[in-house]
Parts: structure tokens; sequence; C-alpha cells
């Protein structure tokens, strides 16, 4: 894997992928920040040597380098997924790449499903901590202690600082901004009831099929890690009608310029 990590860092580097500071990870329907970025490059994943590609539709594949409020980022429009079919070091292995290209933050976002009944659908939450449900770990494969320290800590994998200022952020501009834990599950089929009673019992607010692969190796690399979800659907077992894709994606959009007003604050911020 280092092989293939300076292969694919030094062509970023050549295309002019210059010492980004932040990585985002933009999450289903939330593409409307880059209308907000001043865009110096951007490469399809398909020609990114030993990148993944995306196959969701609406997960678009480029990966994006430019300035936003006067920061250098780098964005991933699409992100890659266990269900659909890649591997959990495929999946981080963006994460990897960011870092190794300069980035020391990384903001992420995601669609989930509220569990907590007092979180509406259209509604942001914060996350503060996670339950990895995925069956397996980015970090477990031979040889992982060359790229950083075997066993990380995860007794606050989100940075408690970014999150404070985050939470600020959110009610000097009147947004909704709850906070809680993320459940990650494989999917791509949504919970049964009793799936949702589970994921309640332990502790889970919201539910997805993505980011905490990526926060663990973020860990694992020391970057500091924020991460948001827009609650595009209401998880309650008792009340449970069939989700509609399109209606998800709908509310993932009315979310958005919050979620762009609170991006771009904390850039400005960091």
């Amino acid at each position: 894997m280092i092989k293939y990590i300076e292969e694919t860092t030094e062509y970023l580097q050549e295309k002019g992928f210059d010492n980004p500071e932040i990585g985002i990870i933009l999450g289903t329907g939330l593409g409307q920040l880059l209308n907000e970025i001043e865009i110096i490059k951007e490469v399809s994943y398909n020609h990114i040597p030993n990148f993944p590609t995306a196959t969701v539709e609406f997960h678009k594949g480029k990966l994006i380098y430019g300035s936003l409020e006067g920061k250098k980022v780098i964005v991933m429009q699409g992100r890659f997924h266990v269900y659909e079919g890649y591997s959990l070091q495929d999946v981080t292995y963006p994460v990897r790449i960011m870092e190794k290209l300069g980035i020391k933050t990384l903001l992420v976002s995601n669609a989930s499903g509220a569990i907590n009944t007092n979180f509406k659908k259209g509604e942001l939450m914060l996350i503060d901590d996670h339950i990895n449900l995925q069956g397996s770990s980015p970090l477990a494969f031979k040889g992982v202690e060359k790229l950083g320290e075997r066993f990380v800590d995860m007794s606050a994998p989100y940075n408690p600082q970014i999150n404070e200022a985050f939470k600020k952020i959110a009610q000097a501009n009147n947004i909704t901004l709850h906070e809680g834990v993320y459940a990650s599950v494989v999917g791509p089929q949504l919970e049964t009831r009793a799936e949702y009673r589970m994921l309640k019992t332990i502790g889970a607010d919201a539910v997805g099929m993505s980011t905490v692969p990526e926060v663990i190796v973020a860990n694992h690399l020391k970057l500091k890690v924020a991460a948001v979800s827009v609650l595009t659907d209401e998880c309650d077992p008792d009340n449970l009608k069939p989700v509609n894709i399109a209606e998800i994606i709908e509310m993932a959009t009315k979310a958005e310029p919050n979620m762009i007003t609170l991006f771009k604050e904390i850039i400005k911020n960091l």
C-alpha cells in the first residue's frame, strides 16, 4: 500500500494539488459547497492511479483542489462505501492520500436516518461519537503499523475544539444542530424495525452507511476530525414508513444551505 500511496500522491502533486490544509468529504446531496470554492484543479477518480471509482449514481467521482475562505482545501465529490463491494482499505484510501498531500484537518458530511425521535428530518446532527457496525476495521491488515500506530486511541475520535466551534456557529446562525452518536452499518438495504430498536437500545441517535471508516483512518493518521450528518428520514420503528430515496436526496438538498454555512464558517475559523 505504501507504494500505491506514493504513486497516487506524486500524480496529484504533478497535477498541482499543492499543500492543502483541509480535506472535505461531501455526502449525499451536498455537492453545492463546490459553488463556494475557487477551484484550481479537479481530477476524475478514474484518472487517478490506484484510486477506487464511485459507483453510486448520485455520488459524483472527482477530487477537487481549490481555495475556500482563504484556505487551501481538497474535496472528495463522492465517496466510497463497503456496500459497493469495496474493502475498508479502498474506502479509506483517499483519506491516506489527502493526509500525504498535506491536510491536517478532515471535515466529513453524510446523510443519515434519525433514530432519536427528538430529531426531525431536514435537521443536522454533529457527530460526537460513533458505533462501528461494519463488521471490521480499516486498520485490520498486515503492515498497518508502517502507516501509523496499530492500536489507535478512540476516546475522542471527533475533535472537541472543532465541535465546540461548530455549535457556536450554529447558534450564531440560528441553525438547529443536534449532537449525538452515529452508528455505521454496511447497507445498502435500510434497517428493519427490529434493527432500529436495537440501534436505539445501544445508544445510536442516527444511522448511516459511511463516515466511520474514514474517521478511524483519520485518527490513525493523527488528523483533526469533525463530521456533520444531514438527517434525511425519521426511523421510528413504531411508525415506520417505506423509504423513498428521492425524498432522502430532497431532504439533503433542503438542509444544504445550513451545512454550507457551517462548513464555510468553520474553515474560516480553523
